[in-house]
């Protein structure tokens, strides 16, 4: 079904949507920020108000987030033709792999940011080939620069927007600055805000900034998980390999940008690492990619067919068995 192209998919997986998160709607979760993460969730937070409305009303706004980023993602890869055929695979692949941790569900730091980056990112795509990006440069900057005021390590993805510049257009210094520029521009007009409430320090600007191994459980459920999150990454990424051949010069680029994507959202949460999994969150957009392609280019009808349900009843039982979530 997700693999055809039909406007009447958005109902139908916004109705999978609804069905594989329903547990976290009905028992929310907000996640409360810690002092290292960012300067403006906090206030997010605060407007969210006490009790069990502002609980539901965050898991509501994690899951529109959620569904508004696999729409951003499944329009990436069918607008920038990363895989042969448009569907909306990479969308309904984003939705399920989010559902196999509890913590990627849950209204917290690096969810919102991971939209702010999703977007910077589908703004970078389409700086290939153009004559003039001035303003387009200093705008990715900026919504980055918002991001990283939402959750800091975020900030971290100005590395992958200088890279992808460099990969998608030739050397210009003006560019790379302007991209510098934009992602400061939210923290000057924070800091005047700060200095006109006299509250100017450089510890309330820049959070601190430390690397660690983060200290989680290990447990049968995470094993199973990195299962159904690794092995369709691996089949995708070897089908990506073989077509890759076939693929314009800017869709081979724009895969480039999405593995770099990956690698450097895999390193994130040694940064300011916390003992939970929200901030792995910033990798399953790029994990979706190819699991979408996973999904798409195998021959044999039973491979995606096996993951996809496979992946599909350890979640339900994950939500609905003997297996509380924490």
């Amino acid at each position: 079904m997700f693999k055809q192209k039909s406007p009447a998919n958005l109902v139908v997986l916004l109705i999978f949507g609804v069905l594989i998160k329903m547990p976290y709607l009905l028992h929310p979760q907000v996640v409360q920020a810690a002092p290292t993460d960012g300067l403006l969730y906090p206030s997010m937070h605060a407007a969210l108000g006490n009790g069990n409305g502002a609980l539901y009303t965050g898991a509501l706004t994690a899951f529109l987030l959620l569904y508004g980023q696999a729409m951003m993602i499944n329009y990436a890869v069918n607008e920038h033709r990363l895989t042969a055929k448009h569907s909306f695979l990479p969308a309904m692949a984003y939705l399920l792999i989010t559902s196999l941790m509890p913590e990627w569900n849950y209204f917290s730091p690096p969810l919102l940011a991971s939209t702010l980056i999703i977007w910077a990112i589908l703004r970078l795509f389409r700086v290939y080939n153009v004559a003039s990006i001035k303003s387009t440069v200093f705008n990715i900057g900026l919504i980055l620069g918002l991001s990283a005021l939402i959750y800091f390590p975020a900030a971290a993805f100005l590395l992958l927007l200088l890279l992808g510049i460099l990969i998608l257009r030739p050397f210009r210094v003006n560019e790379l600055v302007l991209l510098a520029l934009g992602a400061i521009t939210p923290f000057y007009f924070f800091a005047v805000y700060l200095f006109l409430s006299d509250r100017l320090t450089v510890a309330n600007i820049f959070p601190s900034i430390y690397f660690d191994v983060p200290n989680v459980q290990q447990s049968l459920r995470l094993a199973i998980a990195a299962v159904f999150l690794v092995l369709p990454f691996i089949i995708g990424a070897f089908h990506i390999q073989n077509h890759l051949r076939k693929m314009l010069i800017q869709v081979r680029k724009n895969w480039s940008i999405v593995l770099i994507w990956l690698l450097l959202a895999l390193l994130i949460p040694f940064v300011n690492s916390r003992d939970d999994w929200h901030n792995w969150v910033l990798a399953m957009p790029a994990f979706a990619a190819f699991h979408a392609a996973a999904y798409l280019y195998p021959t044999k009808k039973w491979v995606p067919l096996l993951l996809f349900w496979g992946t599909v009843a350890w979640v339900l039982a994950l939500q609905y068995g003997n297996m509380p979530i924490r």
